[in-house]
């Protein structure tokens, strides 16, 4: 069965600030859910959050970035944000960026992961979600999980996998796209998604079947907004065994917690800490980043599970790890590394402060 599975995530309002997605505004977004799956336009669809991001998971058979699945995210959205505003949650509607639909929700603000495939006869899909962070934060996960043999054993010893993968890199500042193939062309790959901020991967392929293995959101908000409006909380699609990575593969990269950018207001390196889905509730400092994953089987395109991945106590000693690295961070305050580079900055107050001791800046003699 050829299906597309497509996840699109908005932060349409948090309860209480950002730490939280209101009861109230996902009952709507399954109400919407329900309906467009009755009329046949789904195939099936699951409603989860992460942190204050309302997440849509949706399978169906309209292919990517259709017009009628993107419209009946919008329209969730829409609807999701009215009963925000109405409850008076934080930042109701922030990031829909758009006053109307324009055929695409690409763009306007929410985040887009979809792929289209046929489906196999035993179809595993691992679906990443993650609030506080940036859409880079997938870069060297990725790269554990499809290049990376310390990581996935099946590199070396599955005949089916040893050919390896090609990764799709994109600039999103530059608005452009390459493709590296693994494992000849690593090192290449890793001097530009070492740069997370602006190279990211999007999407990952077997190299002999030419099959899809991962897709990402790699949407930037403060791009499209010219102005920080959150960060761009992004999603993750993997699919896993048989000639893709293991699904203890696809998460091990997990089990060591690395820094990324996000936390308060978007302006800090912060851990990205696994947890399950009632967990994903980020609240010091706005965090620390969360992540969390939800596997599914998939028959005739129905959502089977989905399995909270994340909570199993494998994962405690990077729970652990993430809040001792939190710590470190901390310390820092306002000072880097804590706090982003300047020119990750543009978007906050600094061009304003720049601005305004313009004339006080001399030439040293």
């Amino acid at each position: 069965m050829h299906l597309t599975l497509s996840v699109i995530k908005a932060d349409i309002g948090g309860y209480v600030g950002h730490s939280e997605s209101h009861p109230e505004v996902m009952a709507r977004a399954t109400e919407c859910m329900a309906k467009a799956k009755q009329e046949g336009l789904l195939i099936d669809y699951h409603v989860t959050k992460c942190g204050d991001d309302l997440e849509l998971v949706m399978t169906h058979q309209q292919g990517e970035n259709n017009e009628r699945i993107h419209r009946l995210a919008w329209d969730t959205f829409v609807s999701g944000t009215e009963v925000a505003k109405k409850l008076k949650l934080h930042g109701a509607g922030q990031d829909l960026l758009a006053s109307a639909f324009s055929g695409n929700v690409k763009g306007m603000g929410p985040g887009v992961a979809e792929m289209e495939f046929t489906e196999r006869v035993a179809e595993t899909v691992i679906i990443f979600m993650a609030d506080k962070t940036s859409s880079g934060a997938w870069n060297m996960p990725l790269y554990k999980m499809f290049a990376d043999p310390f990581n996935t054993i099946g590199l070396v010893i599955a005949a089916n996998m040893h050919c390896g993968f090609s990764f799709e890199v994109h600039d999103v500042k530059g608005s452009k796209k390459i493709t590296f193939c693994t494992p000849d062309e690593i090192y290449d790959l890793l001097v530009f998604i070492g740069a997370a901020s602006r190279y990211m991967v999007k999407a990952v392929y077997h190299r002999d079947s030419k099959e899809i293995a991962a897709v990402s959101s790699t949407q930037k908000l403060a791009f499209i907004a010219g102005r920080y409006v959150g960060k761009d909380d992004p999603v993750c699609i993997v699919r896993s065994q048989g000639e893709f990575p293991a699904v203890g593969e696809v998460l091990e990269p997990f089990a060591s917690p690395i820094l990324v950018e996000g936390w308060m207001r978007g302006s800090h390196m912060g851990p990205l800490m696994p947890v399950a889905v009632c967990d994903s509730t980020p609240s010091r400092f706005d965090g620390p980043p969360r992540v969390i994953s939800l596997g599914f089987q998939l028959s005739g395109g129905k959502l089977v599970g989905p399995r909270d991945m994340f909570d199993d106590k494998a994962f405690n000693l990077a729970r652990h790890q993430a809040n001792e690295m939190a710590d470190m961070m901390r310390r820092h305050g306002p000072f880097e590394p804590h706090r982003l580079p300047l020119e990750e900055m543009e978007y906050t107050t600094m061009p304003q402060v720049m601005e305004k001791l313009a004339d006080r800046f001399v030439d040293i003699d």
